[in-house]
């Protein structure tokens, strides 16, 4: 058992190290041309909230090679003054963000007004978290139990119901189901408010209570549209199991029909089902760019959205590795839990 632990977590750091050059290597020119602009801007505005500094100056000449030798000092501290495809820049650069050095958002900022990438995404994360994460949570559990109960009934209006359904909800994205549920609940009923994200300031007590409120509508969008093809999955996975000797022998027996189908089968199609759930926890941790630009959700999604929209490499590059790692992470889990429902797995037989 150590050694697939110890194997997978090299296996893993290898991937995460891969995904980091590949990501240094796509953004690595256009990220020195946006931080040296950022340092012309940041020494000008400096010298401009100054008067000072400019009148201390006999000559423009003078001034503009002050100006000049303060952006080439900033630059040399970076390391700027080095290809970023210099081995130093790339180990440095690996370095601080493995070490969730994320540096400074060039345009975006969070809530409290800072422009550390850090504060930005652990500000953005719990959001998702809060909707994403647990609307996954609702709609597997739902799911599986559905789907359980659907596959003990073949060819019953439940479960010709639970097929037809999964197949309608998987054809509407959930945006454009998102859209109908804010005209119906929103302007037509009044019930929800249309946007997401509280009026009020995150540092007012009452935010919380009101986040809470503001998410039910995307919340009873995304649980809608999701646990359909959840049930589908889950009732075809166990299908095949509910047929095998075994089951029958548990039927023949007198074993009541819930013990067998929650226990003893749900139990054998359990490695497929965990990897779908580890899949699908570690995919709502980014959020839905388009969902929560039509919620106005303020989470990773819309964060995404606003840092392409305004090439915001550093924002970019500290959101794809935390979701990467996350990602991983889940991975990792997931192939722990493959090897303890099927030992065949972990042995490698």
């Amino acid at each position: 058992m150590r050694r697939y632990i110890a194997t997978r977590v090299v296996t893993m750091f290898g991937v995460l190290m891969i995904t980091l050059l590949i990501t240094i290597a796509l953004v690595g020119s256009n990220m020195d041309t946006i931080l040296t602009q950022g340092i012309v801007f940041q020494v000008r505005s400096e010298i401009t909230e100054n008067p000072a500094i400019a009148e201390s100056f006999s000559t423009v000449e003078e001034f503009e090679e002050f100006i000049q030798s303060q952006i080439e000092q900033r630059i040399k501290i970076l390391g700027l003054d080095e290809p970023w495809y210099s081995p130093q820049r790339i180990g440095v650069t690996m370095y601080k963000i493995m070490m969730l050095d994320f540096g400074n958002a060039t345009f975006l900022t969070s809530d409290e007004g800072s422009s550390d990438v850090k504060d930005i995404l652990f500000e953005k994360l719990p959001r998702t978290v809060l909707l994403f994460t647990s609307a996954t949570v609702i709609i597997s559990i739902i799911g599986i139990f559905l789907g359980a109960f659907s596959s003990s009934k073949v060819g019953s209006i439940i479960d010709r119901i639970t097929s037809s359904f999964a197949i309608i909800s998987s054809s509407f994205p959930v945006w454009w189901i998102g859209m109908l549920m804010i005209f119906l609940f929103a302007f037509t009923y009044q019930i929800f408010p249309a946007r997401a994200t509280p009026d009020i300031p995150s540092s007012d007590p009452a935010y919380i209570g009101s986040l809470l409120y503001h998410m039910a509508l995307p919340l009873i969008t995304i649980v809608m549209i999701g646990f359909g093809s959840w049930a589908y999955l889950v009732r075809n996975f166990m299908v095949g199991i509910m047929q095998e000797d075994f089951i029958i022998a548990k039927k023949t027996i007198g074993i009541k029909q819930k013990k067998i189908i929650y226990t003893h089968a749900l139990k054998n199609a359990a490695p497929p089902i965990v990897t779908i759930l580890a899949l699908s926890l570690s995919g709502s941790l980014g959020g839905a760019i388009i969902t929560e630009a039509v919620f106005d959700w303020p989470g990773m999604g819309r964060l995404y959205f606003e840092a392409i929209t305004v090439m915001d490499l550093p924002v970019i590059i500290g959101a794809t590795y935390l979701l990467t790692v996350f990602f991983l992470i889940s991975i990792f889990v997931a192939d722990l839990l493959y090897g303890y429902f099927d030992p065949r797995v972990r042995t490698g037989k």
